[in-house]
């Protein structure tokens, strides 16, 4: 199961649909090289469960970045030895640009402190970085637990992913997952702007955009504990969620984005104007507001359609030439 995933990592790499292959030499990574980053908030009854889970693993560089807790979680990650930051601002997206800023290894694993996620997946999500992928997102559909995930969660989850799929024209299966792996360098090379849920969407289409080297990798997934309460709100977050994708296609996508503007244009003009067209026909009535609207909805879909077009072309361009640049700089290095 998990090489059929690492194959299908293969194709996920670069930012244009382009196959490429990665490479069989390994680089060994020691647990001294990770930080695990929990961003956390009101998690007092996992947060210690979830810190003992990692150590068992190997893994002693710990960090948790609190959103401003008003239970006990900040006390009980300081009693068990992880590293505390209060982050300065509000919300996931901005802890987590905060705390990737203080870290000082080069890999980075992120984890939710909830409890539902597996300590022992640690290994498997970190190997694809040995093996020179930048980023790895951890897929929670490949093994979870029955009662994980609410049907309307799960619905929205899959409906956000195929979402994903059509706008950025990737598939990474569970972009919402909040199990990644990731080096610090192609972290801050990531254009974020996020600060609450939306983090993992933006960091999933901005791997796309940059070109970032992403596989996705089968880990479990477990119910939440009882005593323990859920951050999210369903309906608000996910219809943020989607807003998200959608506003981020205009410099991932333009073509999408202004096209999809363009045809609603064009299809609202064309339906004044069959009305236009009925009414006068039916009963000998003209309508020239309406027909002046018509016209004007229609010609500004073409423009934007042909502006989607044109931004797409450089955007294209664009991809393009960082490509070559990269690829420059990997052989300068190389030479060295």
């Amino acid at each position: 199961m998990e090489d059929d995933a690492v194959r299908a990592g293969s194709r996920l790499r670069g930012d244009g649909g382009e196959v490429v292959a990665m490479t069989d030499e390994r680089r060994e990574i020691s647990s001294d090289e990770v930080c695990i980053l929990i961003p956390t908030l009101d998690e007092a009854a996992t947060i210690g469960d979830v810190i003992d889970g990692f150590y068992e693993e190997g893994y002693t560089n710990v960090v948790v970045v609190d959103g401003g807790s008003e239970d006990e979680t900040r006390d009980i990650a300081g009693e068990r030895g992880a590293e505390v930051i209060v982050q300065s601002g509000e919300g996931k997206g901005q802890a987590v640009r905060e705390a990737v800023e203080y870290i000082q290894v080069p890999y980075v694993l992120m984890v939710d402190g909830d409890g539902t996620y597996d300590p022992a997946d640690a290994e498997r999500m970190l190997e694809p970085l040995s093996r020179g992928y930048e980023h790895v997102i951890g897929n929670r559909f490949a093994d979870m637990d029955d009662d994980a995930m609410k049907a309307l969660n799960g619905f929205g989850n899959r409906l956000i992913n195929r979402a994903f799929r059509t706008i950025h024209g990737a598939d990474f299966e569970d972009i919402l997952s909040g199990y990644r792996a990731f080096t610090v360098d192609s972290f801050e090379r990531l254009s974020l702007d996020s600060d609450g849920f939306t983090i993992e969407t933006e960091l999933a289409v901005e791997c796309v955009k940059h070109g970032i080297d992403t596989t996705v990798v089968p880990i479990s997934y477990s119910a939440r504990p009882e005593e323990s309460e859920t951050n999210l709100h369903p309906v608000r977050d996910g219809g943020t969620i989607i807003v998200a994708l959608y506003s981020l296609a205009k410099t991932n996508n333009p073509l999408f984005y202004f096209g999809s503007l363009g045809v609603l244009g064009i299809a609202s003009g064309g339906a004044i104007a069959c009305y236009v067209l009925w009414r006068w026909l039916q009963y000998g009535v003209g309508h020239e507001i309406l027909a002046l609207v018509s016209a004007a909805a229609i010609l500004l879909g073409f423009q934007l359609v042909m502006f989607g077009v044109l931004s797409d072309m450089l955007v294209s361009l664009h991809r393009e030439q960082r490509r070559r640049l990269e690829q420059i700089t990997r052989e300068a290095r190389d030479d060295e």
